[in-house]
């Protein structure tokens, strides 16, 4: 009898691992223009750092950076959203697990404009840029300088 649970056992962790692993991964959704190329990167740069993406094409991606509280100063090509916080730009993985790790009290992370070298946007050149997180009252502090290279 012993042998049949266990056997019971290891193929009932056999199916479920899996299914709790992929459960597991958070899900950041993002609103973006259709065909664009650099939100499509980042959407993989997301995937690649284990992030579930559930993306969407919207007209206008300004209605929800104003829907989650970002300043159309700090804007950008795609909004995203996850646990509570928004994400504008191209915010690199890092940054964002750094944020749920630490969960602030505030709106969430922003990479205005969209400098070359961040995530999605890569290429030979890479510029300086900054991670801003941004506050209920739309002040901003650096939360991680990128130098570039």
């Amino acid at each position: 009898m012993q042998r049949r649970t266990l056997l019971q056992a290891l193929l009932v962790s056999a199916f479920a691992a899996p299914m709790l692993a992929h459960a597991a991964r958070p899900l950041i959704e993002v609103y973006k223009t259709e065909g664009c190329g650099c939100c499509e990167s980042w959407i993989d740069h997301l995937k690649a750092s284990g992030f579930e993406v559930s993306a969407r094409n919207v007209g206008d991606t300004g209605v929800y950076r104003k829907k989650f509280g970002i300043p159309q100063a700090l804007g950008a090509c795609h909004t995203g959203f996850i646990n509570g916080y928004a994400l504008e730009g191209h915010v690199p993985a890092a940054e964002i697990k750094r944020l749920l790790a630490e969960r602030p009290k505030a709106i969430g992370l922003a990479v205005p404009a969209m400098p070359l070298g961040s995530p999605g946007m890569e290429g030979p050149r890479k510029d300086p840029y900054d991670v801003f997180l941004v506050q209920a009252d739309g002040r901003h502090s650096v939360f991680k300088h990128y130098n570039g290279g």
